[in-house]
């Protein structure tokens, strides 16, 4: 399907007379609207209270999965404002095609940012700056004329890592290893006296 309407091919392009494209300010407006959200709202500790422990967070009086299923809309609101983007910049609507394997770019984004895969407390800020460290990687291996069809194979293999990394097996191993390393520090030292 082609959309031939020039007003909707600036959602992905440049508005005239600006050099910054269009999508970045949709991004800025975005990130600035769910930052008002969660500041000024308990939207945030509902949705990290859910995603720590579900269960306990019903046990306190919070309806989990009201607060899943507007989660759930938001993301499906953004996910269509970026599908409009995408398909605004390409010019037409493929469904094959458009945003393929740009599921696992969020993913990867999120996790860079420091947030947890298994949900609880997140960082809008630290996602911004994983996308933005997704982008330069996705940039850097095209510069380093890696082929699209082996471009997943590099980020999945960075996705394993960061899972692994997150694992809490690997932060119990990684506390004794460090542990083993220096002993002093995971017992208080005693003051020495005065002289």
């Amino acid at each position: 399907t082609y959309v031939r309407v020039e007003s909707y091919k600036i959602a992905g392009g440049y508005i005239p007379g600006c050099p910054i494209p269009t999508p970045i300010f949709f991004a800025a407006g975005t990130v600035a609207l769910v930052m008002l959200v969660m500041k000024f709202t308990t939207l945030k500790l509902y949705v990290e209270g859910v995603g720590i422990n579900s269960s306990a967070a019903r046990i306190v009086g919070l309806n989990s999965v009201r607060i899943q299923f507007v989660t759930y809309v938001i993301c499906g609101l953004l996910a269509g404002v970026a599908g409009l983007i995408a398909s605004s910049r390409i010019y037409s609507a493929d469904a094959n095609n458009i945003g393929l394997y740009l599921e696992m770019d969020a993913i990867l984004a999120v996790a860079l940012g420091g947030n947890l895969l298994s949900g609880g407390k997140f960082s809008l800020m630290g996602s911004v700056i994983g996308a933005y460290t997704i982008q330069a990687l996705t940039t850097t291996l095209y510069a380093m004329n890696i082929s699209s069809d082996q471009l997943p194979v590099y980020k999945a293999v960075v996705v394993v890592i960061i899972v692994v990394l997150q694992s809490p097996k690997f932060n119990q191993y990684f506390r004794s290893f460090r542990e083993k390393l220096h002993p002093g520090n995971s017992v208080s030292r005693k003051e020495e006296p005065s002289s």
